[in-house]
């Protein structure tokens, strides 16, 4: 079976960096436990223990109890250690670029035979982050970051700028905004944010990652990502798009003042302008990302994460009936936005967003359209040192920037740093 051989070719080693020597001993498979449950369940999520506590009311046999973790690279190894330990909580919220090294070690379980009644509330990018190109299910996704255009609908008037429907007419934008006003961009390129770099080489077709017969190809310089790094490249080195580090004091200053007029980001971006750029209140709007071609209409993910059942515990349908509701039941959706302020993955869970952010009350139909842009989303697989890759893209890119040297070849150099790792950790690779 293909499950098997991924099993096979990704047990050659755990994830090196990300949590060294907590290696799986292969564990056998836990038979059920009849009678009342006890369900540990490892989130980040705020609020995520009064959900379980509804769930618990109403399945008083299957009781679930919360832990607060830390989110990341340590809930991540936190998770690995325990799972090598034979500690490992039942459930645990999984960021999707995360579940590879959790299959590597095989610390999750396989739980297609248990969530394939729900496979029609995903939407076919979304699910294909918790198969990884595999006949296997190892999480059931619960929020996504599909990506989309947030823009200042006031100053893209005031410079004479149509909202951009290709990247050849957001190059052009770029070019007429900044002609206009050494001070203003259109937007900015982000060497800090692998994650955001990986969502547009989602849109454009890329494939980072794939299983090929007993082994990994690894394709981040693939054709797709190359077209991505160039085009930004190109708009860096002509000094037209904004290269400060976000997240910054000045980034949040700029945003806020009216000097950067918009963001390729992702469903969440609500919550940062309201926080980083309060001036900007009721002046934003969203639209869906350019596209490579005229026609096209795709998007990619920023973030997200899953809900994925550990290879050792003991109440594996258990676990799976609950992360089941959890992510697909109305009641316990209504909860996630409410209480946990996520984004739903699950399209009927998408459809209960119909009050827009307060900070777009200007756009009434803002989940409407985000829900649109959602469906139109394409993921793809990850690989197992994705640690790897994105300090790989912080470092060339990084090198690029203050260089004013080619991303083509801080691509290169991406790509190459993320293949010698996995040759180095045992990893069989496709030619």
């Amino acid at each position: 079976m293909r499950t098997k051989r991924l099993r096979l070719v990704m047990s050659a080693v755990l994830v090196g960096a990300l949590a060294a020597g907590c290696s799986s001993g292969g564990q056998e498979e836990t038979p059920q436990e009849t009678g009342p449950v006890e369900l540990t369940f490892w989130t980040w999520a705020p609020n995520m223990d009064k959900i379980a506590a509804v769930w618990n009311a109403a399945h008083p046999d299957i009781k679930v109890t919360v832990s607060k973790q830390a989110g990341g690279d340590e809930a991540a190894a936190k998770f690995l250690t325990a799972a090598k330990a034979g500690t490992a909580p039942d459930l645990v919220q999984a960021e999707y670029q995360m579940l590879p090294s959790f299959v590597a070690a095989e610390a999750v379980a396989d739980i297609k035979g248990e969530v394939e009644a729900v496979r029609g509330q995903f939407s076919d990018g979304i699910w294909n982050l918790v198969t990884l190109g595999t006949d296997g299910v190892y999480g059931l996704p619960q929020d996504s970051g599909p990506m989309m255009l947030y823009y200042r609908t006031d100053l893209f008037t005031k410079y004479g700028i149509a909202i951009p429907k290709t990247w050849d007419e957001y190059a052009a934008a770029a070019r007429t905004v900044h002609a206009k006003d050494k001070t203003v961009y259109l937007g900015g390129f982000s060497s800090k944010d692998p994650g955001w770099f990986a969502g547009l080489a989602q849109q454009a077709g890329g494939k980072w990652w794939s299983i090929t017969g007993e082994a990994w190809k690894v394709g981040i310089n693939d054709d797709a990502t190359k077209k991505v790094a160039d085009f930004w490249g190109g708009l860096a080195s002509d000094g037209v798009v904004d290269t400060q580090a976000p997240w910054t004091p000045e980034w949040n200053a700029a945003l806020n003042g009216g000097k950067i007029l918009s963001w390729a980001s992702a469903v969440w971006a609500p919550g940062v302008l309201t926080s980083n750029a309060p001036d900007g209140k009721g002046k934003w709007a969203i639209a869906p990302l350019p596209q490579w071609s005229a026609g096209e209409n795709y998007s990619g993910f920023w973030g997200g994460s899953s809900i994925a059942i550990a290879e050792g515990s003991k109440h594996k349908k258990a676990a799976a009936q609950f992360a089941s509701w959890l992510n697909t039941d109305a009641k316990a959706l209504d909860l996630l936005i409410k209480e946990a302020a996520i984004y739903p993955a699950a399209k009927n869970g998408q459809a209960l967003m119909t009050t827009a952010p307060e900070y777009f009350a200007n756009q009434a139909d803002f989940w409407q359209q985000a829900t649109t842009i959602a469906g139109t989303a394409r993921g793809f697989t990850f690989g197992p040192n994705v640690n790897v890759a994105y300090s790989a893209y912080k470092d060339a890119f990084d090198k690029a920037l203050q260089n004013k040297s080619s991303f083509t070849d801080a691509l290169g150099a991406m790509h190459d740093a993320t293949v010698a790792d996995m040759k180095k950790s045992g990893f069989t690779l496709a030619s």
